[in-house]
């Protein structure tokens, strides 16, 4: 197939394979545009051979036949990966691959040299020394990784073409060269931890360089023996522990990079310099706490010793980086037993114990021999810890029978994790015992066969690896749930009682005599009363009865100490029930009113009551109870102690778990939590007994004396007595009512009280427009205390330097300006809206009053021209006073007056003519002084002068081609409003003019005219027209802007943005100081861009979803035409319909509308890195027209803050099949994906890759989780980590989706958004200040590990039914969620997009649980976890997410 031309000891690619590939259809290229498509369709168990389709693709314009020898190559790979084509889509495959090969065998010919093996040397010596010797120190690190990708490649290509006798001396040591530095530029995610050459600031930062000198600390670490007795030298801390445990190679390096962007954040908070070189210990000290508190926790619990210890001769910081750099690499490595958190604190326990035996003692505790240091293979701690604990969650899955089998028949997460709340965990040893109760199965051969399957597909082989022994199966740990309703008693028994209790002392009351409560002091009454206490037995009977009955699946598995519990509550409860029952039988029989009981209450005793003696024994443990509600720090602490003696005290009251206990709140939050209940439990009373109890009684006791004979159609309780089924049907609703209307009193109470709330909170102070006006003058110095750096300090010192203030308003206008921008590409304002809503980017300082957005300004001109066309007296003070009564028209005046004065003066070019403007300005201003203003101007002139200047800003912002033309326009309207001004408007101006013209036949020809010389080139600057588009928009918007902007959303994110700065709100730190934190979107096949047949597609009623929207935002659509029918913009008709494609899907639940709202926080974030570290000079230029040339190295340390501080992950989940499918709209998603990618360049995809691969001659299954970015113009991969198995095949596919994703996250905050929800710029710019909440103590102790956001759903204006589900969810996620958050304190998670303390979740059990069917709303059972674990959820309303 290849040219065979030259010399016979010259060989080409062989032929004999072409001709023994057996003729098939050939594989049709379904996308035909895309000419890079066939690397990307390459079946996954020829995986290997992409990366040379790649490559051939790259070089085929520069040289054909170099691509051309590349697919041969590939061919005869994938040839003898899978001789008899197998595997799925390979025969397709290699026949499509074989027919292009042929024609373009044909087609191409060498062009470097004779033959194809002198081709291949020549090409890649050639690309050698222009890409590599050139450009290795000149290209970007992401370049240069690409280039080493192609160079490796092309070597490998190469030595199959040229025999190795024959192969150059350069090229061999060209190659010699590329082996050596290859690893040193290989694709990466943040860091570029081994580029040489051009470094990114990033790289450049202290605390990065910190960080990474301390990982690399490894010179006094033990030297492990190879097999061969050599030295494997290692370069970190994270590859010397993957020697010794074997992790796999992606895993290190993402956990690399995890732990160097953990310590270079927590760091740089940590020290105010901006140059240092050492890594602080206190730094260290903190990651440590974070990491390990769960751990420690979980060593007390079980009174176990802590394997973390420090000798006292030892290096301290570095062993801390051990610690860590374990836990971080189990964890990153743990797939599904990352929902297991104390399963991953047993597998760190025995691990960091080897590490010790291998630092220091060397000698095993049990065995007496010596650790074993040998290297282990990069698959080992997957084959020999993951891998059986993964088998037994598959197990116990399968076992779920899609949700059909009953609860007690199979181990969930949870269960399989309560096993390592015990000492019994310690059974499994370590290495881990596989014939340990955890890992036994049911006999069940089918399974097995099944299960020995996995393990292939997972790399080992079964006969290898008997993961799972079967025999007698380990039962649940604590609880076995039953499916049945009497949950609803047995989970809610306090509320029942309670309930069932007041209802029947409210009859009792309302039976006896008139109803008063008086009547509860009669000593009938008052007896009758006590009998609650008797119906109190039977419950807590019932109780008890349902404890041992829901319970008793569980008791294989319970302590004795536990089931005799549960045996001892029963009974005693029995015990009660009888002794009440009887002794208040007896009880009648010897009367004894209220006044007598409490007057001989502790006389003789032989006289009381027995039933009174057995009340006041039974209510003591309810009186104990009740004293340690009020005290909750003491029992908080009994609770949470480990001592076995507590433990025994508080047996009977709890029994002892790891978690749930203590969950006590301090005490000024249990006084409102308590208040609030009783305040409402009183009003739901009352109301009960007086509206609905009360009025009943007496038609009650009517009918029951009414005497029926007859009935005319059935008698439904023929043996009953006094007419009970009427009774049963009348007090049956109000009986239901009574036990529901407390939710009614609830969203009463929830209302008033969330309403109190909010007002306290500033809520709602700026909901119009119209307050908005009033208010926006104090709105600049609002936004430097909240959303700027700010405090007492740096305030003092601002003013001193900056007394005017005038810095801090340009750093509000850049702010400012960007949420208008956004805006408008957003379409929801206009042109003319953006011009009046922008405040000056750049800081006039010939201008004295503040500039305020042109919309505050709107008509200000025009009405002072007609009143002061139209006033009559002769005294400026009047004229003044009505003027300055409006502050808006003072400012717009006195700006238009300067603003005027400076473009003359930078548009004249001769000092003549400025001189004359000078003149001119120095009467004005003297006038004004002298209060002579009247007396020396004609304000009849005025209205003339205004339509000149209209005409002479018009033209300059016209664009013009014939320049000379365009001069002579400008200066002959710039000429009559010099001789409007002079001749019509000044009484003097003639003196000022000879004056001139004096001047100028002494200096200057007399035969130039004044006012002809001008400097046009000054039409082009940005800076400049701005102020002229502003000073045109002063003069002749002549309505008024009240209704500025007219788009609802609009008005509401600016008012909504307005008010967020009177709000209480965390001070802002500096970009450098904040927390940084990540955010993570599932996703699986939803919508990512509509295409254009979805656009037009019509439905049964001929409706398409263009035509719908269009209708439904009427003034958007308009705002998007105009926008890309701007003829500066120059879009092409492709252009035009990719941006009605983005238009409408921005309007939708799609990806591409999720993507973009997240990655307005790193907008957001470069530009407050802008404002921290710009100087005045870059300040005052304005953020979008300062030239970013010469503040390079700002831009730069702008973005590297900002990849420092946020991460964007979106985890989808079936990407790598959506890429190789033949479905057009699977690889249409794909496609938006890689273009997302590509537009948003910091965006990362990670999705579960399934491969085949051969195992003894059979294609099998393996399993990957790949992280990938936005290439030149495809993704490239970051990081591969082989899996024990398929996560989804566990849990529910959303948290499974989430959970394999996590370990490519990074910071120490996580936001999770779900695919139907946005965000916005204005928005984002408030992250840093949310993101403080995580570092405030909130109510003593308890420090916020969830923050919860408010959201707004966006789609509230297609119908009237999304409307209100709309205002159902606002009234949910304020009102509701404010009153659930404080006073009471019991706010949870309800789904996204909450913020979660990412480093506390990845240590127990991550942001969601998955456990299948038990877990359908994985979402709250995170905070379930954080509740129980003792920490809090809040809430915070300064910013929300759009939905």
């Amino acid at each position: 197939m290849a040219s065979g031309s030259g010399t016979k000891d010259e060989v080409g690619p062989p032929r004999s394979l072409s001709r023994t590939m057996s003729r098939m259809p050939t594989m049709i290229d379904p996308y035909p545009d895309e000419p890079a498509v066939d690397s990307e369709l390459v079946p996954s168990s020829l995986a290997s051979i992409a990366p040379i389709l790649r490559v051939a693709n790259e070089v085929e314009k520069e040289n054909p036949r170099v691509a051309y020898l590349c697919r041969f190559h590939a061919f005869e790979k994938a040839h003898g990966m899978d001789p008899k084509s197998s595997g799925r889509g390979v025969r397709q495959f290699k026949t499509y691959l074989l027919h292009r090969l042929e024609k373009e065998e044909v087609d191409t010919k060498p062009q470097l040299a004779k033959n194809d093996p002198r081709e291949i040397q020549k090409y890649y010596q050639y690309f050698y020394e222009n890409n590599i010797r050139e450009g290795q120190y000149t290209k970007k690190p992401e370049e240069m990784a690409k280039i080493y990708q192609i160079a490796t490649v092309l070597y490998d290509v190469l030595r199959t073409v040229v025999p190795s006798a024959k192969v150059d001396a350069e090229t061999q040591k060209y190659a010699k060269e590329v082996e050596e530095k290859k690893e040193q530029h290989e694709h990466y995610n943040i860091l570029p931890l081994y580029a040489v050459g051009v470094k990114p600031a990033i790289m450049e930062l202290p605390e990065i360089k910190a960080a990474l000198r301390a990982l690399r600390n490894v010179g006094n670490l033990p030297v492990l023996r190879m097999p061969e007795d050599t030295d494997k030298s290692v370069t970190d801390i994270l590859e010397w522990l993957s020697t010794i445990f074997g992790f796999q190679k992606g895993n290190v390096a993402n956990q690399r990079e995890h732990l160097i962007l953990l310590l270079a954040n927590i760091d740089s908070r940590n020290k105010n310099s901006d140059n240092y070189e050492l890594l602080d210990n206190n730094t260290v000290d903190l990651l440590m706490d974070k990491i390990f508190k769960n751990y420690r926790s979980w060593c007390a619990y079980l009174h176990c010793p802590s394997n973390i210890s420090f000798p006292h001769d030892s290096a301290r910081q570095q062993l801390e980086l051990i610690y860590i750099g374990l836990f971080l690499l189990i964890w990153g490595e743990a797939s599904n037993i990352r929902f297991m958190p104390e399963c991953i604190c047993y597998i760190f326990h025995k691990m960091s114990n080897e590490i010790h035996g291998i630092l220091y003692s060397n000698v095993q505790p049990v065995s007496g021999g010596a650790y074993q240091s040998a290297p282990r293979d990069e698959e080992s701690f997957l084959r020999e810890v993951v891998t059986p604990i993964y088998e037994v969650l598959r197990k116990e899955a399968r076992r779920n029978k899609n949700g059909k089998a009953s609860h007690s028949s199979w181990r969930n997460y949870d269960d399989l994790n309560e096993y390592f709340w015990t000492d019994k965990c310690f059974k499994l040893g370590w290495p881990m015992d596989t014939k340990a109760d955890f890992f036994v199965q049911p006999d069940e051969p089918a399974a097995n066969s099944a299960m020995s399957g996995t393990l292939a597909e997972a790399g080992n082989h079964p006969r290898e690896s008997n993961q799972v022994t079967t025999g007698k199966r380990k039962p649940k740990t604590n609880f076995v749930e039953i499916r049945t309703f009497l949950h609803l008693y047995r989970s809610f028994d306090r509320m029942w009682i309670f309930f069932i209790l007041a209802l029947q002392a409210m009859v009792i009351v309302a039976w006896n005599h008139n109803g008063s409560l008086a009547v509860i002091f009669k000593a009938d009454v008052f007896k009758s009363i006590l009998s609650i206490f008797v119906t109190l037995a039977f419950l807590n009977f019932l109780q008890a009865t349902l404890d041992i009955i829901l319970s008793f699946n569980a008791w294989r598995s319970l302590k004795w100490s536990q089931i005799l519990r549960y045996l001892l509550k029963f009974i005693v409860a029995a015990f009660w029930v009888v002794l009440l029952s009887v002794s208040y039988s007896r009880s009648f029989q010897n009367p004894t009113g209220v006044v007598k009981f409490f007057s001989t209450l502790g006389g003789n005793w032989q006289d009381q009551s027995v039933f009174t003696y057995c009340v006041a024994i039974y209510l003591i443990p309810n009186l104990l109870a009740a004293l340690m509600f009020l005290l909750p720090p003491l029992r908080r602490s009994m609770e949470r102690s480990n001592w076995r003696i507590i433990s025994l005290l508080m047996w009977w009251a709890q029994p002892k778990l790891y978690v749930g206990r203590g969950m006590h709140e301090d005490m000024f939050s249990l006084l409102k939590y308590t208040i609030f209940w009783i305040t409402l439990l009183i009003s739901k009373l009352a109301f009960s007994y007086y509206v609905e109890i009360l009025p009943l009684v007496a038609p009650t006791k009517v009918i029951m004396r009414v005497n029926v004979g007859n009935y005319e159609w059935h008698e439904f309780f023929p043996n009953g007595t006094h007419n009970i089924g009427i009774v049963i049907a009348i007090w049956t609703p109000v009986v239901m009512v009574y036990f529901m209307d407390t939710q009614i009193w609830y969203a009463i109470y929830a209302t008033i009280i969330g309403g109190v709330n909010g007002a306290f909170s500033h809520l709602g102070e700026v909901r119009t427009l119209g307050m908005l006006r009033s208010r926006f003058d104090s709105v600049p110095s609002a936004f430097r205390k909240r959303l700027v750096p700010y405090n007492k300090e740096i305030a003092r010192i601002e003013l001193m330097d900056d007394p005017t203030g005038k810095k801090s308003s340009a750093k509000f206008s850049q702010v400012w300006n960007e949420f208008i921008f956004s805006m408008r590409m957003e379409d929801l304002i206009s042109n003319r809206e953006r011009d009046l809503l922008l405040v000056p980017y750049t800081s006039n300082t010939t201008v004295s009053v503040v500039q305020w957005p042109p919309f505050l300004l709107a008509s200000k001109i025009p009405i002072a021209l007609d009143m002061a066309k139209d006033f009559k007296k002769k005294e400026d003070a009047d004229l003044f006073r009505k003027i300055t009564a409006d502050h808006y028209m003072r400012s717009a005046i006195i700006e238009c007056y300067e603003t005027l004065r400076e473009v003359l003066y930078g548009l004249l070019e001769d000092q003549g003519d400025k001189m004359i403007i000078r003149q001119i300005c120095h009467e004005v201003d003297l006038s004004i002084q002298q209060r002579r203003f009247l007396n020396e101007f004609r304000m009849s002139g005025l209205p003339l002068l205004n339509d000149k200047l209209e005409k002479f800003l018009n033209l300059l912002l016209e664009d013009y081609e014939d320049v000379e033309q365009y001069k002579s326009t400008i200066i002959n309207v710039l000429q009559d409003i010099m001789e409007i001004i002079t001749q019509d408007v000044m009484y003097s101006g003639h003196e000022i003019l000879e004056k001139s013209h004096s001047d100028h036949l002494d200096n200057q020809d007399s035969k130039k005219e004044k006012f002809e010389s001008i400097n046009i080139r000054l039409t082009q600057n940005r800076s400049w027209r701005e102020k002229v588009v502003r000073l045109h928009l002063l003069l002749t918007v002549k309505e008024s802007a009240i209704n500025v902007p007219m788009n609802i959303e609009a008005r509401r994110r600016i008012t909504f943005f307005t008010n967020s700065l009177y709000m209480s709100m965390p001070s802002a730190p500096k970009v450098r100081d904040m927390l940084s934190f990540s955010v993570l979107t599932p996703y699986y096949k939803e919508d990512v861009l509509y295409s254009e047949d979805e656009l037009n597609k019509e439905n049964e009623d001929g409706i398409s979803i263009l035509f719908y929207l269009q209708k439904i935002y009427p003034d958007e659509w308009k705002n998007f035409e105009d926008r890309i029918k701007d003829p500066k913009l120059g879009y092409s008709p492709k252009d035009m319909a990719e941006l009605t494609r983005q238009w409408v899907s921005y309007r939708g639940q799609t990806l591409s509308r999720t993507v973009r709202g997240m990655m307005y926080y790193r907008e957001a974030l470069e530009l407050q890195c802008f404002l921290d570290f710009a100087g005045d000079n870059a300040i005052f230029g304005g953020y979008r027209t300062i030239d970013m040339t010469e503040h390079k190295n700002l831009k730069e340390h702008a973005q590297a803050l900002a990849d420092l501080k946020f991460t964007y992950v979106v985890s989808c989940q079936v990407y790598g099949a959506q890429k190789k499918s033949s479905d057009s709209r699977d690889h249409s998603c794909y496609s938006n994906i890689l273009n997302l990618m590509l537009t948003y360049p910091s965006l990362r995809v990670a999705y579960i890759d399934e491969r085949e691969e051969p195992l003894d001659g059979k294609s099998k299954k393996v399993y990957y989780s790949v992280l990938v970015k936005g290439g030149d113009k495809l993704d490239e991969e970051i990081y591969r980590i082989k899996l024990p198995g398929s996560p989804t095949e566990i849990g529910e596919g959303k948290p499974e989706n989430q959970n394999h994703a996590i370990i490519f996250t990074r910071g120490e905050a996580l936001q999770t958004i779900d695919m139907n929800q946005d965000n916005y710029f204005e928005e984002a710019f408030k992250m840093r200040n949310v993101l403080e909440e995580f570092l405030k103590t909130h109510h003593g102790t308890r420090r916020p590990t969830i923050l919860g956001l408010r959201e707004h759903i966006f789609t509230g204006s297609v119908s009237s039914l999304a409307w209100f589900m709309s205002n159902q969810e606002t009234s949910f996620v304020t009102i509701g969620q404010r009153v659930l958050a404080d006073p009471l304190r019991v706010r949870f998670h309800y789904g996204h997009p909450d913020i979660f303390d990412r480093l506390f979740h990845l240590t127990r059990g991550g942001i969601s649980k998955a456990s299948k069917i038990v877990n359908l709303s994985e979402d709250i059972f995170s905070a379930f976890q954080v509740t129980i674990r003792f920490f809090e959820v809040v809430i915070s309303h300064i910013t929300s997410i759009y939905k």
